[in-house]
């Protein structure tokens, strides 16, 4: 994808730390949409040893013309485990799950990044993400 600033002016060419803490803070709380594709509810399915058309039915709400899991009463979704606090789905978790927290309005700038690490105590902490991942996952939630 392309960007009006090349690589050099984004404010975090450097890269930025981020590591899950395994919190919930993006899985609970204000209900919202995770969006899914057909891939994705397939391999949500399978990963939970369900048919398609069942974890369709019970998990996926349709929203206009595309789809988004259920979130519950509280807001928190429904894949969420709230006894180990952590996706019951992890390894097949959808795009806008996977490339959390590295969404275009969590980095569009410093106090937007700031904003979203007063949420999820996993930014600032860990690993150095470099700009490379980032931009990657980062366009990958575009497509």
């Amino acid at each position: 994808m392309e960007t009006n600033e090349s690589n050099e002016e984004l404010w975090y060419k450097d890269g930025l730390r981020f590591e899950c803490q395994v919190c919930g803070s993006c899985c609970t709380g204000e209900p919202g949409y995770v969006w899914v594709s057909p891939d994705e509810i397939e391999a949500l399915a399978e990963e939970l040893g369900v048919d398609p058309f069942y974890f369709e039915e019970r998990c996926v709400k349709k929203v206009g013309n595309r789809k988004s899991l259920i979130d519950l009463p509280n807001g928190d979704c429904i894949l969420f485990d709230h006894i180990h606090r952590k996706c019951k789905v992890y390894k097949s978790r959808p795009t806008q799950c996977r490339t959390w927290p590295f969404w275009e309005s969590n980095i569009e700038t410093e106090e937007a990044w700031r904003n979203t690490s007063r949420q999820c105590p996993g930014c600032n902490r860990g690993r150095l993400v470099p700009l490379e991942e980032i931009l990657r996952q980062r366009d990958e939630r575009r497509l």
